[in-house]
């Protein structure tokens, strides 16, 4: 294994800093935005195309609450979003910095728009631990197209078989083993170790 791909929300990431619930849990409480609405009229209609980078966030999103929440703004929203996405797995971040200062390289790999693909590798400094990211909106296709595969493995110049990957998302793991990756189900309670482990069987 020369290169360790890595996934964010589920494995890096997990919810909201201070206890770890859904980002959203208390959206209508804090914002007085609906989960539902905002579902119903973003996520399931633009975000398809946000997230494979033929959209734009913030304006999307802008003309959106325009009709479900006039009250709010597109960048309160976003903030608000980010913020309470970000509570970061500190021992495995740590274990993850002694791996690569093995010499083993270290790439995040996740489907994300461009503003919080940039959030990630800066406000949360995740750009200290890996040495770049691969992301959704960047090479225009989601996981677990093979397509995204496919890039990211031309784009670092190794050998699918020299990849090793983590991700907590069973299709996403069974579409980077057929690619050529070694790959394994990240799993509550999973630990880098047992990863690696399993990667040089």
């Amino acid at each position: 294994m020369k290169l360790l791909m890595v996934d964010v929300d589920g494995v890096l990431v997990h919810g909201r800093p201070g206890d770890g619930l859904p980002l959203f849990t208390y959206l209508e409480r804090d914002l007085g935005l609906r989960l539902e609405a905002l579902q119903e009229a973003f996520f399931k209609t633009c975000w398809p195309d946000i997230v494979t980078g033929r959209d734009v966030l913030e304006p999307r999103l802008a003309e959106v609450l325009g009709k479900i929440a006039p009250h709010v703004s597109a960048r309160t929203l976003i903030d608000y979003w980010f913020e309470n996405d970000s509570r970061l797995d500190h021992g495995l971040l740590e274990d993850l910095a002694a791996l690569r200062a093995g010499g083993t390289k270290m790439f995040l790999t996740t489907n994300q728009e461009h503003v919080r693909a940039a959030y990630l590798m800066e406000n949360l400094r995740l750009s200290d631990y890996f040495d770049g990211i691969f992301y959704s909106a960047m090479l225009g296709y989601q996981k677990p197209a093979p397509e995204f595969f496919r890039l990211a493995t031309e784009r670092v110049g190794i050998a699918p078989g020299d990849i090793a990957f983590i991700d907590d998302y069973p299709a996403n793991i069974e579409a980077a083993r057929h690619f050529g990756w070694k790959a394994m189900h990240w799993a509550p309670g999973s630990k880098l170790e047992d990863a690696l482990a399993a990667f040089s069987r």
